[in-house]
């Protein structure tokens, strides 16, 4: 695979620093709050995020009044919140993505749609493994469907 012309295995940093991914697993610390979550994950990206800052990613994601609350005590459906406001937190250009909607209602399935949207407007790529037709809109889409 290659990355702006050269080799992922030969960039490191150069690469990684570029990418953002969100499986099935939401990548986030149970004992921390939803803010410390990203703002721990900005840092080991070498990004700086304020209290502010991350405040308003937990609204964007409908999770204003759980900002501060540990993970573990949030439901399947709010920790994957907290790990979509880590995905547009994260300012990188590629975002691998497998079963973005996985444990989410309508509102935040509609939720992932305008990240992505907002994402591909913005110059960015998405790349995403899903059994549900994300209805994206938005950019250069390109869809391969596998048959089993």
């Amino acid at each position: 695979m290659r990355w702006r012309g050269e080799r992922i295995n030969t960039l490191g940093d150069e690469y990684f620093s570029d990418v953002t991914y969100l499986g099935h697993r939401n990548g986030v610390k149970d004992e921390l709050s939803g803010i410390e979550n990203l703002r721990i994950s900005c840092g080991l990206n070498g990004l700086s995020l304020s209290n502010d800052e991350a405040r308003k990613l937990m609204d964007r994601v409908g999770l204003s009044d759980r900002d501060s609350v540990p993970t573990r005590l949030l439901s399947e459906g709010q920790r994957r919140r907290v790990a979509l406001a880590r995905l547009a937190a994260g300012r990188t250009t590629l975002w691998l993505l497998d079963e973005i909607t996985t444990s989410l209602d309508r509102k935040a399935v509609g939720l992932v749609r305008s990240l992505i949207q907002e994402h591909l407007s913005n110059g960015g790529i998405a790349i995403a493994a899903t059994h549900q037709d994300l209805e994206l809109t938005t950019g250069n889409i390109q869809r391969l469907e596998l048959a089993t």
